[in-house]
């Protein structure tokens, strides 16, 4: 049963976001780190983050049971009932806002709840069955976990917050991209209009070229405004360029499932490789 309730809050997307929290904190931090404050802030988000995950399993259970990759969840078996799903969400947000409102800000709450309402409401209840824009809907909801750590410092929204959000939503959208072209039969089957179903698979990969492409400019415009140095650029030149070239590879006679595949780790890495680049920069100038 423990096992259930944990893998209801969908712990990879949380311990994914939770790194590009530690970016985000490193960038407000100036090369002075206050490390007994990080430790809250990832406990409070996370918390936040697994109540949106657990509501996101309760709304998506009938599609849940469509999808070979989400057919075996607890709703969709029946180990967890929805009313005591919906119960263990709101405690799990309560107590991670009450975290984060002690040991930061309020700035830093209204931005975490606001990355709940955007994934619960504006994608998950809206927009993810009804329109191909849901993926870019969901990104926004992507793009909080790194701003949630720099405010919970700065307590402050700057060009360096806006910045990290951009990063975050157009790597998000290649990054989503790759998986509904990846697992194109679920969506299909489950009649979830992202963008490969609805206008092709193609298409889908131009998209991400582009996407792609506005990532990577957007990783570099933390140097262009002096936020980070050469080791930084240097990183995300060459990381971006490989994933650069691997989705231009996609506008050829491939595999697609099999370069999709290829895509989505090669996203994973390149934001690791971003946060990685982050530290290191922060970290040589303290």
């Amino acid at each position: 049963m423990f096992k259930d309730y944990y893998q209801l809050t969908k712990p990879g997307i949380i311990y994914g976001n939770l790194i590009t929290v530690v970016a985000g904190f490193l960038l407000a931090q100036h090369g002075h780190f206050d490390w007994l404050l990080l430790f809250p802030i990832l406990i409070g988000i996370a918390l936040v983050m697994a109540s949106g995950c657990v509501f996101n399993n309760v709304i998506d259970r009938d599609i849940d049971v469509l999808m070979d990759r989400t057919k075996n969840r607890a709703l969709v078996r029946g180990s967890i009932s929805a009313h005591s799903a919906l119960v263990y969400g709101v405690m799990l947000g309560a107590v991670g806002s009450f975290v984060l409102f002690f040991y930061t800000n309020m700035l830093t709450v209204s931005i975490a709840l606001f990355g709940l309402f955007a994934y619960v409401v504006l994608y998950t209840l809206w927009t993810k069955r009804t329109t191909v824009h849901g993926t870019l809907v969901g990104s926004i909801s992507g793009a909080v976990p790194p701003v949630v750590g720099y405010v919970a410092v700065s307590n402050s929204l700057d060009i360096r917050v806006v910045i990290i959000f951009v990063i975050l939503v157009f790597w998000q959208m290649a990054h989503s991209y790759a998986i509904a072209i990846y697992r194109f039969k679920d969506y299909s089957n489950a009649g979830i209009p992202v963008l490969p179903v609805k206008k092709g698979v193609y298409i889908t990969k131009v998209h991400m070229v582009i996407y792609v492409t506005l990532s990577v400019v957007a990783m570099l415009m933390l140097t262009m405004f002096g936020f980070t140095g050469f080791i930084y650029s240097a990183i995300i030149i060459m990381s971006g360029l490989y994933w650069l070239g691997l989705s231009l590879q996609g506008l050829r006679r491939t595999n697609d499932e099999v370069w999709a595949r290829k895509m989505l780790l090669t996203s994973i890495v390149m934001l690791l490789a971003w946060c990685v680049a982050v530290g290191v920069s922060t970290i040589a100038v303290a």
